[in-house]
């Protein structure tokens, strides 16, 4: 397993994984910015600095997350929520069939292990709020900030 770490305008990504695929991506972790990235990471770290520069919408680096086969699915419902949108843990819990799960969806969406790449950010309260981020709610609001940026209109 490599790991590297990196700077992004939130803090310092620690990025984690093999030739399987990338494992872990954490935001706010202690570390050194590397040096020299491993080659079984290149392409995540390309992609990852693509979409900080607002180049790149969607990320096609081989994932290969762990966790109980109900936290990979929900994780898999996540990966369908497009760049610039949002949806509520109620409409990920009717997605998945029971919207009595809804605590279940809202875990296994706290402990997804790949920051924005599965797009946890991307899922706010029925009513329309920033409710719980493992990364902070600042982080959060900025991500979809990015993903949508509101464009000035102009006057006249």
């Amino acid at each position: 397993m490599q790991t590297v770490f990196i700077n992004t305008p939130l803090g310092t990504a620690k990025i984690k994984g093999d030739e399987k695929g990338i494992s872990l991506i954490s935001i706010n972790e202690e570390g050194e910015i590397s040096k020299k990235i491993p080659l079984e990471l290149k392409e995540a770290v390309n992609q990852l600095r693509e979409y900080f520069e607002g180049k790149r919408k969607e990320f096609n680096f081989e994932l290969n997350p762990k966790g109980t086969d109900f936290q990979q699915k929900v994780w898999k419902v996540l990966l369908k929520i497009p760049y610039g949108k949002t949806t509520s843990y109620l409409e990920l819990s009717k997605t998945l069939g029971d919207v009595k799960a809804i605590r279940a969806v809202a875990s296994a969406n706290g402990k997804n292990p790949l920051w924005i790449v599965i797009p946890c950010h991307r899922v706010i309260g029925s009513d329309g709020s920033l409710t719980g981020y493992a990364g902070g709610l600042w982080r959060k609001k900025w991500l979809i900030d990015h993903e949508n940026p509101i464009k000035q209109q102009s006057l006249f």
